[in-house]
């Protein structure tokens, strides 16, 4: 019975285990804030577009010598710009304009891959490398995640009205442009921070995931926050324990730990509402 209980306790025996654990809960804390906002705004897809164009950045910034975060930094803000200037200037919806900007970014960004010699290997940028981060990437990761907890908390609630209904907000006088584009940074930043980490495959994921999930088991949003955080923080936990006996990567596993419980929460969204529906008509006869 001991040996069972070692066997379970292993992985967190481990050093690059253990940092595993570390990186991936830094990583969720902010992004799960982020992922409330980005799913009521409806900007799902704009966090894919960000996490994809950030890419030819890196690309860039290894071929003038900079650091990968400045490269990265600069593409992923460049595709939130332009896809706001196209949207203001045509006729093209905004999920089209995402989808054009972004693939091509993208597109971009492979292409210069397979025209250069580098020893960046590219499933280390689209799964990251959880189980070897640098102290350097983990203090980056902290900095990056205490400036954009920061901004969230501080402007929550003008956030929340922008999201809801960004007419109202100007009507009341918030800086609606200052919090569109604040935001924007905030989610480029944060997928910078997570670059090197936990790669693009799972930043998608923790910017869509806990939010999604809170979304369908919530109903007040402070409360779609803490169960969003709890989410990210849970599923992390899970996915990099699960990926120690898979024998698989630790990224991937967490995004389909994420997309289990979607799918469990959505079952439980639905049987929730059935209920409540044959309530009500029970309510209405009675």
């Amino acid at each position: 019975m001991s040996g069972f209980f070692e066997m379970l306790w292993m992985p967190f025996q481990y050093p690059f285990m253990q940092t595993a654990f570390l990186i991936s809960v830094l990583v969720a804390l902010p992004m799960a804030l982020l992922s409330c906002y980005v799913v009521l705004k409806g900007w799902s897809l704009m966090g894919d577009a960000i996490a994809h164009a950030v890419f030819p950045g890196v690309v860039l910034a290894y071929i003038l010598n900079l650091p990968f975060i400045v490269g990265a930094f600069c593409a992923g803000m460049f595709c939130a710009i332009s896809t706001g200037w196209l949207k203001e200037n045509s006729r093209v919806k905004e999920d089209t304009i995402l989808g054009i900007v972004f693939s091509g970014m993208f597109a971009f960004g492979i292409v210069l891959y397979l025209k250069i010699e580098t020893d960046v290997h590219l499933d280390h940028i689209l799964y990251g490398n959880m189980l070897g981060v640098s102290t350097q990437d983990l203090l980056t990761v902290i900095a990056i995640g205490l400036v954009t907890t920061g901004f969230v908390l501080a402007k929550r609630l003008d956030l929340l009205a922008h999201a809801f209904d960004p007419q109202h907000a100007m009507a009341i006088g918030l800086p609606v442009r200052l919090l569109h584009y604040g935001l924007l940074s905030v989610i480029s930043l944060t997928v910078v921070g997570a670059l090197a980490s936990v790669g693009l495959i799972l930043a998608i994921a923790y910017l869509i995931a806990p939010g999604a999930i809170a979304f369908l088991l919530t109903r007040t949003f402070t409360a779609m926050l803490g169960v969003s955080l709890l989410v990210a923080v849970g599923c992390s936990i899970l996915g990099v324990y699960a990926s120690f006996f898979l024998d698989s990567a630790p990224a991937p596993t967490i995004v389909l730990s994420m997309s289990l419980v979607f799918v469990a929460a959505f079952v439980f969204s639905v049987r929730r509402n059935k209920a409540a529906s044959k309530r009500m008509v029970a309510a209405e006869q009675g």
